[in-house]
């Protein structure tokens, strides 16, 4: 993984280089001592990893962040201060490691980004869904003595209720005898994203969206055409990654 370390110190950047060198896969291409210097470094690189720290002169590290213009690599964030954790995984930190560094703990980050890094290699190589089900698809839900024939773009929210899924669609919520993992197989993946392990939302009915706790996100619902809506679904720290890359241009 092609890495840049950031921070002010130079015996601390001496430091983690001198760990880093027991982990292979990790390659450090650069070194900066302040933002200015990190910024145009990390567009020019592109480097897969950051190991960043949070109090530099100038701007600190949550501001270099906000400044890149374009794709932002992975971050472990390495500081002496611990008030500072629940904002980095606002910034979907990967880890938040203190000062000073221990080697079996700068382990477990490296290990974290290495897993990331194959889950996101193994949806890269997915292949493209037969049969898939899209907005202007229409399906006939029965529950009970109630049945309907509803056009999949009305329903919002796909919510896992053990061995059933609730479809949320004007003011009905039907159960179907089906598992959520079943469903999102057949669902257009660009439309219907899950959230977390017990809801697919429908993205077009995304109303508000919120910073949430851990890295998450938390998305109010759009009220239905007819009836409530509004439901608050968080999307998972994992999947709040997956989530802004989807939308971003």
């Amino acid at each position: 993984m092609r890495t840049i370390i950031i921070d002010d110190e130079r015996l601390a950047r001496n430091e983690l280089k001198r760990l880093l060198e027991e982990f292979p896969r990790i390659n450090i291409i650069g070194e900066a001592a302040n933002a200015d210097e990190a910024i145009p470094m990390i567009e020019e690189m592109e480097p897969d990893l950051l190991f960043l720290d949070i109090q530099m002169p100038g701007k600190d590290g949550f501001e270099l962040l906000e400044a890149l213009e374009d794709r932002v690599p992975d971050v472990i964030f390495t500081t002496a201060y611990d008030e500072y954790a629940l904002k980095a995984f606002e910034f979907n930190a990967l880890d938040y490691i203190m000062k000073p560094i221990d080697t079996a703990r700068l382990a477990e980050a490296i290990q974290r980004v290495e897993e990331e890094k194959k889950e996101a290699q193994s949806d890269d190589k997915s292949e493209p869904k037969e049969g898939e089900l899209g907005v202007h698809d229409q399906v006939f839900v029965k529950d009970g003595e109630k049945c309907w024939f509803v056009r999949l773009g009305k329903v919002r929210l796909f919510e896992s209720m053990g061995n059933y899924v609730r479809l949320h669609f004007d003011d009905q919520k039907p159960m179907i005898l089906k598992s959520l993992n079943s469903l999102e197989e057949r669902l257009d993946s660009k439309i219907y994203f899950r959230a977390n392990r017990k809801h697919i939302i429908n993205l077009n009915w995304i109303d508000k969206i919120e910073p949430w706790f851990s890295g998450g996100l938390l998305v109010t619902l759009k009220p239905g055409e007819i009836g409530p809506g509004g439901e608050k679904i968080e999307i998972s720290r994992r999947q709040a990654i997956k989530f802004k890359d989807l939308m971003s241009l």
